[in-house]
């Protein structure tokens, strides 16, 4: 018989404030920052925060993984060692870890799972780094369906893949445009992002061919109706991109993903399981287009489609496209009329693009009828327009609010035998306690089962709700007392769970599995001693040094490594009918950067170099 398989919703924080906020909205997990060697340098924590974040999730049977995910130059190595240590000792439960010098680190036993930025994209890779002892992998976000079946097929740990939010044009972990243009290192968390600015599209005689479009500007992920589809191919941790985004969008999109979630367990209860515990009860609907999105695509889940490249950018701008509302029907002034049956409130924020063809926003000063508002800018709005809101006040007034609880539920049972009062209690943790208090009781004058289970039912200040109490009714028991017998066993029943909480441990390295390539260029980020010591004990004979410690880029050395591509986002894929829209040699231009675009059609991929 197929063994249950635990499903995971991992959520984003940028801070401990906003993880507890993901718990209480429904994450089984919640992956977060430490004070340095975090991929993202503006979502830092101190660890008295982290520690915070780990002992909320933990009793929910939630759990705390923490990035150190950024590549470790040599006179850091002993920093990093001392961090891990730190972190083991307050009870994150893993770290995301890239640079596999960390693996020969003095380590604790604490368990590694394979960041993204790992690039993991084979079943060999994957075979190697489950070799390596991780404990998760974290799958590139351009696999198909049929690639991610292939990877499950050839591993046994669990796989985590993105599922919703922001993407990155090129392969995470090789994209060096920022480090060369800028001196700002993706892998060291500080990436320019030259992938969301305007460039011109110029052929190989400085021919304009597209005027200051975001060519590069991917839309955001979303994968909310493929989830069912990503279970079965193998994912069982599904995780949402976002560490700097604020609270309001975590709130948001974590319950929107775990109601989806939670339907998929419910047609497949035999074979998927939630990976904690406890019911989410919400104050308001989600729903994904109210949140910050550049527009939805599914990128490459269902593999490549040459003519059809359309869904992927969103190249009139970076910023939030917001929520369909319907198109213009007049603009006069700053009275704007929309066809559209959403209600629109004081305060709403809308984006649309303008006469002059530029993607333009502005805030609602007062709702009329039929349809109209007036703006608070005088603005010109072609007849037509899409219309986008990109705001909405009033669901993001009940987001700014306490918006959801979560609690575990518990049973209870009440006994008197002889002089002696216990309390059992059962949640659905799998904890059991017992409770005994001595004492001279007497039978009751009246009924006393509903004033009892009221008494027992008072679990506020805690995260428990009572859902069945067996009481002895006929027994009279003073308030003070059950009182006195309910908190102690709800105190009892915290330890229990803290004493049987499972703990995942690193997994032992296998060094007899070969790295699946001898040779080693500067995209495979190889920063420190120790990282090349790994490689070469897994048979790695040439090893270039990552960009980041002093190799020389040269004009062949690629840039961005995209499967996205130019060509196939504008209509004129090498492989499809309309071939010849654009000319052969392309190029990006922005201010004094030139970029060469190179389609490499026989793997479907573009790369950017300097010409």
């Amino acid at each position: 018989m197929s063994k249950t398989i635990d499903i995971e919703l991992l959520a984003p924080a940028r801070d401990a404030d906003i993880a507890i906020a993901a718990i209480d909205h429904g994450a089984d997990a919640v992956y977060m920052g430490a004070s340095h060697h975090g991929a993202r340098a503006d979502a830092t924590n101190s660890l008295d925060d982290v520690r915070r974040a780990c002992d909320y999730a933990h009793l929910f049977g939630a759990r705390i993984y923490v990035t150190v995910n950024t590549l470790v130059y040599d006179d850091e190595l002993a920093e990093v060692e001392r961090l891990i240590h730190e972190l083991y000792r307050i009870g994150v439960d893993a770290l995301i870890v890239q640079d596999l010098g960390i693996l020969r680190l003095d380590l604790p036993p604490i368990a590694l799972h394979a960041s993204t930025q790992c690039d993991l994209r084979t079943p060999e890779k994957a075979r190697f780094l489950e070799a390596m002892g991780f404990s998760q992998l974290v799958m590139a976000r351009e696999l198909t369906l049929d690639e991610i079946t292939a990877i499950r097929s050839a591993t046994r740990v669990p796989l985590e893949a993105f599922v919703h939010g922001a993407l990155c044009v090129s392969y995470s972990g090789r994209c060096a445009i920022s480090q060369v243009l800028k001196g700002r290192s993706a892998n060291r968390g500080e990436c320019a992002q030259l992938c969301r600015i305007p460039y011109d599209l110029v052929d190989g005689k400085g021919r304009v061919l597209v005027e200051g479009k975001h060519l590069l500007s991917l839309r955001d992920l979303s994968q909310h109706d493929r989830l069912e589809q990503m279970m079965d191919a193998g994912v069982s941790s599904f995780k949402i991109e976002g560490r700097l985004k604020d609270m309001g969008y975590v709130k948001n999109v974590v319950a929107y993903y775990r109601r989806a979630i939670d339907k998929v367990i419910e047609r497949q209860p035999e074979r998927y399981r939630r990976a904690s515990f406890g019911t989410v009860d919400l104050t308001f609907e989600p729903a994904l287009e109210k949140s910050f999105n550049r527009g939805f695509t599914h990128y490459f889940l269902d593999g490549r489609r040459p003519d059809d490249g359309t869904a992927m950018a969103s190249i009139d701008t970076p910023k939030s496209q917001g929520e369909f509302l319907g198109r213009a029907v007049r603009c006069n002034g700053n009275a704007l009329t929309i066809n559209t049956r959403t209600v629109l409130a004081n305060g709403d924020g809308l984006s649309f693009t303008d006469a002059s063809g530029q993607f333009a926003g502005a805030r609602v000063n007062r709702v009329l009828e039929g349809g109209t508002v007036l703006l608070r800018e005088r603005t010109d709005i072609p007849r037509g327009a899409l219309i986008y809101r990109t705001a909405d006040k009033a669901f993001n007034d009940l987001l700014a609010k306490p918006s959801a609880t979560r609690t575990i539920a518990v049973n209870a049972q009440l006994r008197y035998t002889g002089d002696m009062l216990s309390l059992t209690l059962d949640d659905e943790r799998g904890n059991h306690v017992v409770h005994t208090l001595p004492c001279d009781l007497q039978p009751a004058a009246k009924p006393q089962t509903d004033r009892q289970r009221a008494e027992l039912a008072k679990l506020g200040g805690t995260i428990y709700r009572l859902v069945d109490a067996q009481v002895p009714g006929d027994i009279f028991i003073p308030a003070s007392m059950l009182a006195r017998l309910r908190r102690e066993a709800i105190d009892l029943l915290d330890s229990a769970h803290r004493i049987t909480r499972p703990v995942d441990k690193r997994r032992p390295e296998d060094k007899s599995v070969p790295y699946p390539a001898d040779t080693l260029v500067p995209a495979d980020n190889v920063a420190n001693r120790l990282a090349e010591a790994v490689y070469r004990d897994h048979g790695v004979t040439t090893i270039e040094s990552a960009l980041e410690v002093g190799t020389a880029a040269t004009s062949s050395t690629p840039l961005m490594h995209t499967r996205y591509c130019l060509r196939r986002q504008l209509g004129a894929c090498l492989k499809g009918k309309n071939a010849n829209a654009l000319p052969r040699d392309l190029y990006l231009k922005s201010g004094s950067t030139l970029l060469q675009v190179t389609c490499d059609c026989r793997a479907c991929e573009m790369i950017l170099t300097r010409p």
